[in-house]
């Protein structure tokens, strides 16, 4: 990828030269210019994203040139620079849209810093361009996203085996998408017009899972007040998502290889079978070859279940779809909750991309999700992901260097705290600051506690 480039707007030769090294040293491609016309045409031909830019030049002022980039490009950085520092061309600097206000004589460290706080804006942005076309060019496969070569693997079995009118079973932990990957493989099928249901056979009673999948006539039990159609019968054409089926109670499992085998269903207190024409495709998370030696699965079941079998991977196999997956669900709980959250900081992504994510995708939504929920801006920083999540990060980085400096105080404060049990002058005295100035930071980090330990 060509490097961001950075224009130096300044008749004083010697101030753009040591402003456009300090650039060069960060990866910027640099030109220099001494008049701002030049430099207009210049960017006319080969836009620049970064611009330093004098307020007084021979030929026009700062404030124009700004403007005029604000005006052309969507989206360039703008540093100002001045000998005659005032607060209203400050004020004014600003609200053309400039992100920086730098002073003559300026050390170079200010230079890097605001050329640093630029070079994250351009590279978060950047960043977001590509998850977008991304996500434009992602397999439409239901919001079953991936572009990792695992996903692209499970993607293909899914397109190839949808058209074929056999059995699925998919293997894959809680999280990690079955229902999406179901619904996918009956999108995809001669089969997508008719009716598409699900059921997860854990956790029911034999009785409950049997009404549920088979239906019931009136009076086939106490409280029967009327006839029940059943989740198989209503797919019929269509196709069953059969959800951790290894938790399946044996019995029923007789009742389900009895549908399979003779194509034909009995209500709950009927006599008369009803012909049935579904797909299955079931799901677990267990090992059902296991399941099998020791007699908690049918071995006969298993075999017309497992006509294909699909593993869908963890999300910790694919890490390199969560930013992916993080900025699709940052659109969908925009839509939702009517927010404008229009990215995520790369602190923030640093820290989702380290995690390993126990509850897979499911929890990565539930994150962002909650992020959505409590950003106040227009980025998702690192203060609205949860906290335990910061604490696995900080210890996992080895160095707080990814994450705000202030959350690095907070935390340290709060071990400290916690490992004094909240007596405050032992705590001010292994922090080195006064009683007066550890009060101060309880009540900004909000640490306050109802002990009264001096």
């Amino acid at each position: 990828m060509r490097p961001f480039r950075a224009a130096v707007i300044d008749d004083e030769a010697q101030a753009a030269r040591m402003v456009g090294r300090a650039l060069e040293k960060l990866g910027f491609e640099v030109e220099t210019f001494g008049l701002g016309h030049a430099f207009l045409a210049r960017m006319s031909e080969d836009p620049f994203q970064l611009v330093f830019i004098d307020l007084q030049l021979p030929d026009m002022g700062g404030i124009e040139i700004l403007e005029a980039v604000k005006m052309g490009y969507d989206s360039v950085e703008a540093v100002i620079i001045t000998g005659n520092a005032s607060i209203p061309s400050a004020v004014e600097a600003t609200a053309k849209g400039a992100s920086g206000y730098i002073v003559k004589p300026f050390r170079l460290q200010e230079v890097k810093t605001s050329a640093r706080e630029a070079q994250e804006k351009l590279e978060l942005r950047a960043e977001n361009r590509r998850l977008k076309e991304a996500l434009r060019e992602a397999p439409p496969l239901n919001d079953f996203l991936g572009t990792s070569r695992v996903m692209l693997d499970v993607f293909a079995m899914i397109r190839k085996v949808a058209g074929v009118n056999c059995n699925v079973l998919l293997q894959a932990d809680t999280g990690t998408g079955k229902e999406r990957a179901a619904k996918a493989i009956h999108d995809l099928s001669p089969r997508k017009d008719r009716t598409f249901v699900s059921f997860n056979c854990g956790g029911f009673t034999e009785e409950l899972i049997s009404s549920e999948l088979f239906g019931h006539e009136k009076g086939a039990f106490t409280g029967a007040t009327a006839t029940k159609i059943g989740l198989l019968e209503s797919a019929n054409g269509g196709t069953v998502f059969l959800d951790e089926i290894g938790e399946m109670p044996l019995n029923m499992q007789v009742k389900l290889l009895h549908v399979l085998q003779e194509r034909r269903i009995l209500r709950v207190g009927g006599t008369q079978p009803i012909d049935l024409d579904i797909r299955v495709i079931a799901a677990t998370n267990r090992d059902l070859q296991e399941a099998m030696a020791a007699g908690r699965f049918r071995e006969d079941l298993f075999y017309r279940l497992n006509v294909v079998r699909i593993r869908l991977p963890a999300l910790a196999e694919r890490k390199e779809d969560i930013p992916l997956l993080a900025n699709h669900f940052l659109e969908t709980f925009n839509a939702r909750f009517g927010k404008s959250v229009r990215s995520i900081a790369p602190q923030a992504m640093e820290v989702l991309n380290q995690y390993n994510y126990p509850g897979n995708v499911r929890e990565l939504e539930n994150i962002v999700q909650r992020a959505v929920a409590l950003a106040d801006g227009e980025v998702i920083g690192v203060r609205e992901l949860p906290s335990d999540l910061l604490n696995l990060a900080f210890s996992s980085f080895g160095t707080p260097g990814l994450l705000p400096l202030e959350e690095v105080e907070k935390r340290h404060i709060e071990r400290v705290l916690a490992a004094t049990g909240h007596n405050k002058g032992l705590s001010s005295s292994i922090l080195g600051i006064p009683r007066t100035t550890l009060w101060r930071r309880i009540k900004k980090y909000g640490l306050e506690t109802t002990d009264d330990e001096a």
